[in-house]
């Protein structure tokens, strides 16, 4: 900007050179914009709301928008004069490069002060006045600009983005927060979450300033570390999955560059965010190894692996980790010769079972088994930090590549109990208690269901879970006159309590029929030789970047059933003869056609759910009696598990009551 000065007065005579590089900037956009086939002016809202059905608007007052969500025009009048990121492609020296170089004098002078008018639809802004001013300031890169919002709401529809956008419209009337963009379901109320609020307070000033300051240090570290690039990745899904890890009360008081330090140890987890297929399955063990020099493989063989086990709770205190303890004592006793094991308990706090691990490694542990999804946090802080260290979490869906999980395919047993059950039971009503509604857990009821089907088409499941409030499981069932009832795989070591497997209750005397059992020790013996013959490489090679989860069933060994001799003989052998069928791929539990509880058909006559379908079921069969229940349902104690592997939709979004 050049200035001349006389007597009489002040002439500021505006240079064209910026005008002229923001017309560049625009021009080269244009190009490449058409070379790869894509609109190369301004969205136009009329257009894009020519095929929505809009159920209202809302005037959101004048209110500060962030510049990046401002995307288009609401009409067709200029939207030619700029590019598809709003810089100017019309020739210096026209009226219209006249306008805007006086609104960029106006802003290095004393700033833009008026509002421009703008419509918000699917969080994103569409100008119906101030276009020249929205481009003077994105050339400045300003991160707000002034605006009169009125929002155009949408009907509510099956759309994911208009079903995420209504979440955000909820968290909008919380916070007044704009700047948040979120592109999976359930991310908004995550966040509410992480920043320990819950989703019906509003936030404070001070907490709003807090937040802002939160993220504008972790946008800059995001920025540093090349996050604008990701495909697929919004930087505040990177921003959630970090207070996954990093508490939020820590994380607003860090600096950006401590942020970056930790965004670069977990880093190739942000990356995998963006991956639409993120999670590799290997549902048999690899059986491929690579060549190993025979000198370096007796080098190997004379120094023992060590393994750890890390448990949340003392495996007199649950089932589920005694079935993995007896897992170690198993390897302990066929496997001593090349390995060594020890456990550990760290219980429920986080900083002490990340505390723990990183002991665990600085001893010099190679592989480390954590045995519950609680403790998937403290395993991938950890993992970032030794990556020599083979960390392996037990759950199901999970996708980091940094720690991998493994977890068996139990529904093919259920389908076993199921056929039991349905061939025994004399009025056609099944009990089936369920522990959580997290990721799997649905299969082994449905297949469960699909089992007593099969040999009883009348046969209904009546569905109890054990982590619901105020639900007394015997009461319900005994006034339903149910009596075949399948409930939990295992018991604790020092319970006197048969119910568990599938038994039957008469006369208050509980006979066990059948038990679906894991082999953990079986599972733990094979997983560990895949990685001695060198498998771990090479199953990393094959997948390139993602996350690999074990999903081993029948067929390796690490399930089963055991029938007892209650059962007919005749009976027994349907349920050998079915076995033998799922374990050699003859047979598969979600053959079609398969309905939901809706009439949907979920699987067509003849086809099989493929092992992502399944894995990620969240229905229940048509002959199952129930629901999936709520947060809102759950106990206290049963909210973290779901929260963080679970699929239960809150009552907010429509979900429905267990019984």
């Amino acid at each position: 900007m050049l200035y001349w000065k006389d007597s009489r007065k002040v002439v500021i005579i505006m240079a064209h050179e910026d005008y002229m590089n923001a017309q560049k900037i625009g021009l080269k956009t244009f190009k490449s914009d058409t070379a790869k086939g894509r609109y190369p002016y301004l969205p136009v809202l009329d257009e894009i709301l020519s095929h929505v059905d809009i159920k209202g608007e809302v005037n959101l007052g004048t209110i500060n928008i962030p510049l990046n969500n401002v995307v288009g025009t609401s009409t067709f009048g200029r939207t030619q004069a700029f590019s598809s990121n709003f810089m100017p492609l019309l020739e210096s020296g026209s009226e219209f490069s006249g306008k805007w170089s006086r609104l960029y004098d106006a802003q290095v002078k004393e700033g833009i002060h008026d509002a421009v008018k703008v419509y918000e639809y699917l969080n994103r802004y569409y100008v119906v006045e101030g276009n020249k001013r929205v481009s003077v300031l994105k050339y400045f890169n300003s991160p707000t600009i002034l605006a009169e919002v009125t929002r155009k709401i949408p009907r509510l529809t099956d759309d994911v983005e208009v079903q995420v956008y209504y979440e955000f419209m909820d968290f909008y009337k919380l916070t007044k927060i704009n700047y948040v963009q979120f592109s999976k379901l359930g991310s908004y109320e995550k966040l509410l979450l992480a920043t320990d609020k819950n989703t019906t307070d509003e936030w404070t000033e001070d907490e709003c300033r807090d937040f802002s300051s939160f993220h504008v240090a972790f946008y800059n570290a995001f920025k540093a570390n090349g996050g604008k690039q990701l495909p697929g990745v919004t930087c505040d899904d990177a921003l959630l999955f970090y207070l996954s890890l990093y508490p939020y009360e820590e994380a607003k008081e860090m600096l950006s560059s401590q942020i970056k330090e930790n965004l670069d140890k977990i880093w190739s987890e942000i990356v995998l965010l963006g991956e639409d297929d993120s999670v590799e399955l290997l549902m048999q063990p690899t059986e491929e190894t690579k060549i190993v020099d025979s000198v370096l493989n007796k080098i190997i063989s004379t120094k023992k692996k060590k393994v750890a086990f890390v448990y949340d709770k003392d495996p007199s205190e649950s089932d589920w980790i005694f079935g993995h303890e007896l897992g170690r004592t198993h390897l302990e006793e066929v496997m001593s010769d090349v390995i060594e094991t020890r456990p550990f308990v760290t219980g429920k706090d986080e900083s002490i079972a990340e505390a723990v691990l990183t002991e665990i490694c600085e001893d010099g542990f190679d592989i480390i088994f954590t045995v519950t999804p609680q403790l998937i946090k403290a395993s991938l802080k950890v993992a970032a930090t030794y990556p020599n260290v083979k960390i392996l979490n037990c759950a199901l869906n999970s996708s980091h590549n940094t720690v991998r999980t493994y977890y068996t395919r139990m529904y093919e047993a259920k389908f076993l109990t199921g056929m039991i059950a349905g061939a025994m039971c004399k009025n056609d009503k099944i009990g089936y208690v369920a522990d959580y509604p997290i990721f799997g857990v649905s299969a082994n009821i449905n297949a469960f269901a699909l089992g007593a089907h099969m040999v009883n088409p009348r046969a209904q499941v009546y569905l109890t879970w054990s982590c619901v409030k105020d639900v007394n499981i015997d009461d319900y069932f005994k006034e339903r006159n149910i009596t075949y009832i399948s409930s939990q795989n295992m018991i604790k070591p020092q319970s006197g309590n048969r119910q568990f497997g599938l038994y039957v209750e008469k006369n208050d005397i509980t006979k066990n029929l059948a038990m679906s059992i894991y082999h953990w020790g079986a599972f733990y013996e094979e997983l560990i030789n895949t990685i001695m013959r060198g498998s771990w490489k090479v199953e990393e090679d094959s997948v390139e970047s993602k996350a690999l989860n074990y999903w081993w069933g029948l067929s390796a060994g690490v399930i089963d059933v055991i029938c007892s001799n209650n059962l007919p003989q005749d009976t027994t052998k349907l349920v050998n003869l079915m076995k033998q069928a799922i374990t050699q791929g003859d047979f598969h539990p979600f053959t079609g056609p398969l309905t939901d509880q809706d009439g949907i058909e979920r699987c067509p006559a003849s086809e099989i759910l493929t092992p992502e379908q399944i894995m990620t079921m969240d229905w229940l069969s048509d002959n199952v009696i129930g629901s999936i229940p709520t947060l809102d349902d759950l106990t206290v104690d049963a909210r973290p598990i779901v929260e963080l592997r679970g699929f239960a939709q809150s009552t907010e979004k429509g979900g429905t009551s267990l019984l």
